[in-house]
């Protein structure tokens, strides 16, 4: 079978024997940190191996099935059924084999930030992080809100959450950059059309060994306090749980405030600082090649990305690789995974062009 060679299926398999070696091996405990680490990659890779069993199976049983009842009523359709089965695991392998960048096995902190539009863009905001959750949901990704920032009439100005799961941050960060909606808006009473935008960032969520590689200086930071916003009863509203840290030397803000207590909402805080710093490290790096290199490098934060329109016409269109679709109720509901992968594909294509 062509994938079993596609996915190296051979190596995968050694590299399970050779994890679970390590695991049956004395004093694997006695680095718990490190014990840890190899259990989540065992735990990968044996995931990978029995999604190829799994194909493998699926196709065998359609291959029996025909040559025993190929006569039989509605053998055609169970087939076929078995057969799509295989194919969509077959795509989401494919997928997963262009996760070979680092921290696409991350998990994701998504923030989204309304742009110009005023109250629809904040309601572009809550429209966009309802889309994300619901599609985190259908992943089967756990997903938890940090910080939400209130609009002044209606939506969100921001909203900061994390998506946890296998390749969370390698699907997700397709979804960096700005985007557009046009719609009639429900805030004007003439009924007018109207275009408003949202930016969304990305970043991948660090490990424990990769946090401690991020030193932050005491004297560098700034904490303050506040009331936290929003749903959360009584107790939140009377009390400042909510922690925001400034990171002076960079300008960078980030904030906590779903926790109950300042100290849990001063560890989450700092966890998305750390994550930031490493993330303008890696941009920081990136454009020091590419200036070296003498490349023109696309701001792709403040590009636009993709366009929702849903008056006159429905449409949602990726402006990087042309995709489209009419169904725009379901891609605001979720099901935007056809705009991943030829991203995906343009994201290896370029790499890989001289």
């Amino acid at each position: 079978m062509s994938s079993r060679c596609i996915f190296d299926y051979a190596r995968k398999q050694r590299v399970v024997a050779e994890l679970e070696g390590r695991v049956n091996a004395d004093g694997f405990w006695d680095d718990p940190t490190a014990a840890q680490v190899t259990m989540k990659r065992l735990a990968q890779v044996r995931s990978e191996v029995g999604v190829i069993d799994q194909v493998k199976h699926q196709l065998n049983e359609a291959a029996e099935a025909l040559a025993l009842f190929a006569d039989e009523p509605g053998i055609d359709a169970e087939v076929d059924m078995q057969l799509q089965a295989a194919q969509s695991a077959i795509d989401q392998l494919e997928m997963a084999a262009h996760f070979d960048q680092p921290y696409d096995d991350h998990g994701a902190i998504v923030s989204i930030h309304a742009g110009a539009g005023g109250t629809d863009a904040a309601d572009w905001v809550q429209m966009l992080g309802r889309m994300y959750l619901r599609w985190a949901e259908r992943q089967g990704f756990d997903a938890s809100i940090v910080e939400e920032s209130p609009g002044d009439e209606a939506g969100l100005k921001s909203l900061t959450f994390f998506v946890r799961g296998h390749n969370a941050y390698g699907m997700l960060e397709s979804e960096r950059g700005v985007h557009r909606l046009v719609r009639i808006s429900p805030f004007d009473a003439a009924h007018r059309r109207h275009t408003s935008f949202a930016s969304i960032d990305i970043i991948p969520e660090l490990g424990e060994d990769e946090e401690r590689d991020v030193q932050i200086r005491p004297e560098d930071i700034r904490v303050e306090t506040f009331k936290a916003g929003g749903a959360g009863g009584q107790y939140v509203n009377k009390t400042e749980s909510a922690i925001r840290i400034i990171h002076v030397p960079t300008n960078t803000i980030v904030a906590s405030q779903q926790e109950r207590s300042q100290m849990q909402n001063r560890e989450v805080a700092m966890t998305i600082l750390r994550a930031r710093l490493a993330a303008l490290a890696i941009e920081k790096r990136a454009q020091e090649l590419a200036d070296l290199r003498g490349e023109r490098r696309a701001n792709e934060w403040g590009s636009q990305i993709r366009s929702y329109v849903l008056n006159p016409y429905s449409l949602v269109k990726d402006h990087r690789t042309n995709v489209e679709t009419s169904d725009t109720t379901a891609v605001l509901g979720g099901a935007f995974d056809r705009f991943i992968w030829p991203y995906l594909q343009r994201r290896r294509n370029l790499r890989e062009t001289p």
